[in-house]
């Protein structure tokens, strides 16, 4: 057990997170997330049993948001819904990036297809037990000024 650290970042997580550069993308995915299939190899960690928002918030504690990058974070949009529609999960994930500091729109709604083909550049998936459809959010790392 470390002290201050969340304790639902296991070894294996904080050893992913810790080893991913500037740039890099971690994906948060929900409980049907075809996540092995889509991984092409890369890691795959699984905490079934918590939502996209506790796993994204334990995810976010020690892990820095890109500043220089446009939209650091995104989730999958839910197909044929109304511009602007976001269902509880995804809200919390956005709401989660504006305590980090960002702005709501620097939180991407990505079209379903195209949220795989950004997953394809991600260098490390996190299952999640989440049970909401298109609950799925992807996160780019930023830098720690020593």
């Amino acid at each position: 057990m470390l002290k201050g650290i969340d304790p639902l970042l296991t070894p294996e997580l904080l050893m992913h997170l810790c080893a991913m550069g500037h740039g890099e993308w971690v994906a948060v995915v929900d409980a049907n997330f075809t996540a092995d299939f889509l991984s092409q190899g890369k890691p795959v960690v699984r905490l079934p049993g918590h939502s996209l928002e506790r796993v994204s918030r334990a995810v976010l504690s020690v892990f820095p948001l890109a500043a220089d990058v446009t939209q650091p974070a995104a989730f999958m949009r839910v197909c044929h819904s109304a511009e602007g529609h976001r269902t509880a999960a995804q809200q919390a994930v956005v709401d989660l990036v504006v305590a980090e500091g960002f702005k709501p729109e620097q939180v991407e709604p990505v079209e379903r297809y195209a949220f795989y083909e950004k997953i394809k550049g991600a260098s490390l998936i996190v299952q999640s037990g989440e049970g909401t459809a298109y609950g799925n959010a992807l996160f780019c790392k930023g830098v720690i000024l020593l």
